[in-house]
């Protein structure tokens, strides 16, 4: 054994502590010895034992080892990983089963056999030291698990720090988002911020993938946004920029799909390119809807990707939804997913509402359809005309 055993001895009568002190410190043991349950206890608690090799009958009860018994229980509330070995002269099959049931490992009957004991002590000692490296890693991976459960909920709160205010105004286009993440936190993204010269700026991205890996590369799209976007003007130019940026820092199974818009709130009028994503949807005050397709292929995937754009002139009544898969991809218990046609239709009959009244009605109807469980990141912004 790695280091020297320390063997709790525990009887009332001195002649036998005296030899089991003797047989122990010959294997190379180290021993401690009580006379009485309130002795062991005591030790028990100052003490860090490998094994206690106790009586069950003490001098107020010599021979039904109730007294013992009961000892058992207290030591086991005391350390349930200190192995305990019972040895008694008045031992029987009823006693040593009680005894098994309130946690004693094994049974010797004195007369002792001194080879056996000292087997069983080992054998004893050996599985105590494994019981208490088991709950130590136990112990270890609750902590752990419970640092990380602390990080990522700091991480879900800084995570929606990036997104945008769930209603916010820019002249007369009002904006309300609307995220939740699958897990602690996702990869799902969205953007709105003001520009130079009243302009307004849109995003709605998408990373491949699921929490934390996801999450990661979604903030470094954030970071990367609120730069290029500065620097550049037109969407198709930001959205390539973003493309050459995202191209050297995410590993090669991933990508990220993204919308990007640009409002000039004066002249009601959106410029955007869509590299990759879920097309939003355009309805107008008569019901007319329009997919945003125009752009590219998906961020990060091909460094030469070229994008188009699109300008469309926004009108009084004018709603767009904003969205990932995750809003459309819900399924119901057939397996069936709500899908871009049930949307379309939604916004169509419910266009005359407030941008907060719709994006409700949205996400009732979905969580409705699919009973209201959330498989995937969701992400839906909506944004209105007067």
């Amino acid at each position: 054994m790695a280091h020297i055993p320390r063997t709790l001895i525990a009887d009332d009568q001195p002649d036998v502590l005296a030899a089991l002190r003797l047989l122990l410190k010959g294997a190379g043991y180290q021993t401690e010895s009580a006379d009485s349950p309130k002795a062991i206890i005591e030790a028990i608690k100052k003490g860090d034992f490998d094994v206690v090799l106790m009586d069950l009958n003490y001098t107020r009860d010599t021979t039904s080892g109730k007294e013992g018994l009961d000892l058992i229980s207290r030591i086991q509330a005391e350390d349930n990983t200190l192995p305990i070995v019972v040895m008694t002269a008045w031992g029987t099959v009823d006693l040593a089963v009680e005894a098994m049931h309130r946690g004693v490992r094994d049974f010797v009957q004195k007369p002792w056999e001194n080879s056996r004991l000292l087997k069983v002590l080992r054998t004893q000692i050996q599985q105590g030291r494994t019981r208490r490296r088991q709950r130590q890693k136990a112990t270890q991976r609750r902590q752990l698990d419970h640092t990380l459960h602390m990080e990522l909920k700091e991480a879900r709160q800084i995570q929606r720090r990036l997104m945008p205010a769930k209603s916010s105004q820019f002249g007369e286009i009002e904006i309300v988002s609307f995220w939740r993440a699958a897990r602690m936190i996702g990869g799902d993204y969205l953007g709105a911020f003001p520009l130079p010269n009243e302009r307004a700026a849109l995003c709605v991205g998408d990373v491949s993938g699921k929490g934390l890996p996801a999450a990661l590369l979604m903030s470094h799209l954030h970071a990367a946004l609120k730069t290029v976007a500065a620097e550049h003007d037109g969407p198709r130019d930001v959205c390539a920029r973003l493309n050459q940026l995202m191209c050297g820092n995410i590993p090669l199974n991933r990508f990220i799909s993204s919308f990007y818009g640009v409002v000039d709130v004066s002249k009601r009028v959106l410029q955007y390119t869509n590299a990759g994503h879920n097309p939003p949807l355009l309805v107008r005050g008569d019901g007319k809807t329009t997919r945003l397709t125009i752009g590219g292929k998906v961020l990060g995937a091909f460094a030469d990707s070229t994008y188009g754009h699109q300008e469309i002139q926004l009108q009084s009544g004018d709603r767009i939804a904003l969205f990932t898969d995750g809003l459309t991809e819900f399924r119901n218990v057939a397996g069936e997913e709500f899908g871009e046609e049930r949307l379309r239709e939604l916004l169509v009959r419910e266009r005359h509402r407030s941008p907060a009244e719709l994006q409700s009605v949205i996400m009732d109807t979905v969580l409705g359809f699919s009973g209201g469980d959330f498989e995937d990141d969701v992400a839906l912004m909506i944004v209105a005309v007067k």
